[in-house]
């Protein structure tokens, strides 16, 4: 009998947790679209999800900060954000919720404690809206055009106006990018609407025309006529990778700043959450947002070498096949590339290694790399192999990144798991660059080998976005 009770019990109790997840959706939802107020927690997106996916966020908190937070607090937070006054801010109310932990008494009254931990927002200035335009549309610049259209809100951030492509724009072309912007077969069905319309050669995105035009050259653009002004120029086709090819964007009316979603030659090569403080767009035109590896493995890598030095090491990718193979065996310009993605293991050489020295000077020579294209269409794994100037052990080095993952400023940067199941596929549709597997640590003394999966065209498309918002000077309040 008393099983049989304690199972209503369960039932009723399960409820009322989905009633409060249901009504934290609900506040989540209106401080986005009402205020431009993001919520998130422990920097996962909560804008649109469901019950359950935020659940498992609960789960997976109290797990990582050893505390019971629950359902309720979070509800309980986001309530008394709801009723104070605050400027378009991006709040982490995972980390509110742990902290309230660590002081109950001083969080009886949420509002009161959520004023005093937010306190700094009240001098925090309000931002100007930024055009941005899309140079490409593949697989990276799809993912942008989702991510800033999904998050736009009330348009105080980044407001994407234009998408621009070569050849005729046509009936058949716009409804072939129509449907690839609404359908991906690794990222799912794009949670808006996209129609086309054709006599303005446009697309409309959740009801805001983004206009398509065509270009064979940059410099030949009018963006003015689009009414679209000082716009920051994203160029995601590969074809301008240096200096001179990248300024041809700076020539068209209505541009001003150009992000580069590769690796780049003679501009800055930006890991964010890295260097990026290290140069100020009011004074620099031209940003490269380096590759999705080298966003992988810098900010674990700077981790580690604040902390305990590195003599040397090695990295190794096996990286997810990619548009540049062959989808059968065929003629290439490099070696092992023309054999058949989906069907190979592919040695092929990666410049990562290298490349971190551009945002971690110190590392400059002390890194060899080398890939492994293997036949998954997304989701990516960074080996490292390091020789560090202080002995360290399993615990030591993942207590390190544990705090780096809670504390500081690479929190957008690394994510901290925790899953003794951890596969490829789980990390798909994760945001940061960089997840850490904690359950794979190894350690002899002086050396370690450390695992850091990412998802190369998600994780990295949000490292982009973060940059574009610091070059657009549109970075929110945010509580980390």
């Amino acid at each position: 009998m008393s099983a049989i009770l304690d199972y209503e019990k369960e039932v009723t109790n399960q409820a009322e947790t989905r009633k409060a997840t249901v009504e934290f959706i609900n506040i989540v939802n209106e401080l986005w679209y009402d205020k431009s107020i993001e919520l998130v927690f422990f920097r996962n997106p909560l804008v649109d999800k469901r019950a359950g996916e935020v659940l498992n966020l609960i789960n997976y908190a109290k797990e990582f900060v050893n505390k019971p937070i629950t359902i309720v607090d979070a509800l309980n937070i986001a309530k008394a954000i709801h009723k104070i006054e605050l400027p378009s801010s991006k709040l982490d109310i995972g980390k509110l919720a742990y902290e309230c932990h660590l002081n109950p008494a001083g969080c009886e009254d949420k509002i009161e404690f959520v004023k005093r931990q937010l306190k700094d927002a009240t001098v925090f200035k309000e931002i100007t809206p930024k055009d941005v335009v899309l140079y490409g549309f593949g697989r990276i610049g799809r993912l942008l055009a989702r991510e800033l259209m999904s998050k736009m809100g009330k348009g105080s951030q980044l407001r994407l106006r234009a998408v621009v492509t070569r050849g005729e724009i046509n009936q058949a072309v716009l409804e072939k990018r129509a449907s690839l912007l609404r359908s991906d077969s690794v990222h799912g069905d794009f949670l808006g609407t996209v129609q086309v319309e054709l006599e303005h050669n446009a697309l409309i995105v959740n009801g805001t025309t983004v206009h398509m035009i065509s270009a064979n050259n940059p410099e030949d653009i009018d963006y003015t006529t689009y009414n679209i002004n000082d716009a920051l120029i994203i160029d995601n086709t590969g074809a301008f990778r240096d200096e001179a090819a990248l300024s041809r964007h700076l020539k068209a009316k209505g541009a001003s700043k150009v992000l580069l979603t590769a690796p780049g030659k003679g501009v800055p090569n930006i890991v964010h959450g890295v260097n990026h403080k290290k140069y100020n767009p009011d004074t620099v035109d031209i940003f490269s947002a380096a590759s999705c590896t080298t966003n992988a493995i810098t900010p674990v890598l700077k981790v580690l070498e604040d902390t305990y030095g590195i003599k040397k090491g090695h990295l190794e990718t096996i990286h997810a096949y990619t548009n540049d193979q062959n989808l059968v065996d065929n003629m290439h310009s490099k070696y092992r590339r023309g054999r058949a993605a989906a069907l190979n293991m592919v040695i092929t050489e990666t410049g990562a290694g290298k490349a971190v020295a551009k945002a971690l000077p110190a590392l400059e020579g002390k890194l060899t790399s080398n890939a492994i294209r293997v036949p998954v269409p997304n989701g990516s794994l960074a080996i490292l192999n390091l020789q560090l100037r202080s002995p360290v052990t399993v615990d030591g080095i993942n207590a390190t990144l544990k705090h780096h993952a809670l504390e500081g400023d690479l929190v957008e940067q690394i994510k901290y798991s925790l899953d003794n199941e951890l596969v490829s596929s789980d990390i798909v549709g994760t945001t940061a660059p960089s997840i850490f597997d904690s359950k794979a640590t190894i350690t002899d003394g002086d050396t370690i080998v450390i695992y850091v999966w990412y998802d190369n065209e998600y994780g990295y498309s949000h490292q982009v976005m973060r940059l574009a918002k610091h070059i657009a000077k549109v970075r929110r309040f945010t509580y980390y």
